[in-house]
């Protein structure tokens, strides 16, 4: 049997132009700019473009537990998505949970948290959120 390997893969598209075209408002595109500087800041990567619409910040290489599926994905990230901007910030690691409860106005999702603008959250919060998340990564990856 072959390994399952995620499609969400890093690309060299443009950052920039992917936010120009793709988000659907200019709330969305600001949000998407100041979420670009927020990261990048919080991380200390630059972003990149991961498969065609998630700007993602640093990478690791997971291996499921549950299943045979292997891949990089990035420490942290979003997309500005139609209904709602998709951050890629939390595990869902219960140590972390307490930190949800201070966030804001949000939606949980299977992997992500769904915002409808970035003035629903308390970005303090979210960046502890993604530092916290960061460090978790980094413990339960530490080859990364």
């Amino acid at each position: 049997m072959s390994k399952s390997t995620i499609k969400t893969k890093e690309t060299n598209a443009d950052v920039p132009d992917f936010i120009n075209l793709f988000a659907d408002s200019e709330q969305k595109r600001k949000d998407s700019f100041e979420l670009l500087k927020l990261m990048q800041d919080v991380t200390g990567f630059e972003p990149k473009m991961w498969g065609p619409s998630i700007i993602g910040f640093g990478s690791y290489h997971y291996k499921s537990e549950r299943s045979k599926q292997e891949g990089d994905m990035p420490l942290a990230g979003f997309s500005p998505r139609k209904a709602a901007i998709s951050l890629y910030v939390f595990t869902g690691n219960e140590e972390h949970k307490y930190l949800l409860e201070d966030l804001g106005k949000f939606k949980m999702g299977k992997s992500c948290i769904y915002v409808k603008k970035l003035s629903d959250i308390n970005l303090d919060v979210l960046k502890n959120l993604m530092k916290e998340t960061i460090n978790f990564i980094h413990s339960k990856y530490p080859e990364n």
